[in-house]
């Protein structure tokens, strides 16, 4: 005579035959992720191999004393404390901070009015083609360019003022207008690109919202504030912090117009990296600078998303 155990669950058909569908579940998911693995395999090599172990290299540096013909020398945090007492840190932040303000507004202001014209007049791919033109030109020929165009004696600009009757203007020899001039060069090349991005997000707005408040009598400038914008938040925000991020790290404009000139009023603060890392030798104060620089980056994205709310969508 056989006894069961009163508490012992007994075995059912059913939960045998629901192991094999788990199974089956289990090994379709471990596929699948061995063929994402593999695409995603060169990407993640690149990114290991040209930003992970360079920032982290970057960051051990920031602590060293280091040139290029010697090793390097740990020395903790004194690159930092040296730093904030560098006079021309400070000045090249100030005047990678007025690029930025004259960058960003100018740039957001004039792809907005492109993005409306795209979508209300101008629906023509040839006009969308030719406003991305200037992005698809390689910023040190578009740099070079326009150092022709606004030079002094020869540029076309300055010959077209003297025509009119006004004087000439060293747009890149001049310390008040070398910075306005180089953010106009950026503006000129990015406005485009940043106007596709917004007339993208433009055709992502219902058209029924515009036809009610047609309905209710609101005006095309009251429509663009209370629809338009709103859902273009996000939208805006991604034009933001790309556009901010980027601002930030200009380097090639000046490298080729004015070399951080006249008496380091374009001196940017990529550019004074550079200086300290390639031209001074001194690897481990320009790392010091870099990681400064990557936090400010990352505070200002942070601050960003955290204030325009970028994890929100107004169309739910």
């Amino acid at each position: 005579m056989t006894t069961t155990s009163v508490g012992a669950p007994k075995p059912t058909r059913h939960t045998a035959d629901s192991e094999g569908p788990r199974r089956s579940v289990r090994r379709r998911s471990l596929g699948d992720l061995r063929v994402a693995l593999i695409f995603v395999a060169p990407a993640l090599l690149g990114f290991v191999l040209f930003y992970l172990v360079p920032t982290i290299r970057g960051i051990y540096l920031s602590f060293t004393d280091y040139s290029i013909l010697g090793n390097p020398i740990w020395v903790g945090v004194k690159n930092y404390v040296k730093i904030f007492q560098d006079k021309l840190f400070w000045n090249a932040m100030g005047v990678t901070l007025e690029y930025v303000l004259l960058n960003i507004a100018f740039q957001t202001v004039i792809a907005v009015g492109l993005a409306l014209l795209m979508y209300h007049v101008a629906k023509s791919t040839l006009i969308r083609g030719i406003l991305l033109m200037p992005y698809l030109v390689a910023n040190v020929i578009v740099a070079l360019l326009w150092f022709w165009m606004l030079d002094y004696q020869i540029g076309i600009v300055n010959q077209v003022l003297q025509w009119m009757g006004m004087p000439r203007v060293a747009f890149f020899g001049n310390e008040f207008w070398a910075i306005p001039t180089v953010a106009f060069v950026n503006v000129w090349r990015h406005m485009g690109y940043t106007a596709l991005l917004i007339f993208a997000g433009l055709q992502a707005i219902p058209g029924h919202l515009y036809e009610v408040a047609n309905l209710d009598g609101a005006s095309r400038w009251q429509t663009f504030w209370k629809i338009t914008m709103p859902l273009l938040r996000p939208v805006l925000l991604l034009v933001m912090v790309v556009t901010i991020t980027g601002s930030f790290q200009i380097f090639d404009t000046v490298a080729v117009t004015t070399q951080g000139g006249p008496i380091n009023a374009s001196r940017v603060i990529q550019y004074y990296i550079y200086e300290r890392a390639f031209s001074q030798q001194d690897f481990g104060y320009g790392s010091a600078l870099s990681v400064i620089l990557f936090v400010i980056l990352a505070v200002v994205a942070f601050l960003q998303m955290k204030f325009l709310r970028g994890n929100e969508n107004d169309l739910d």
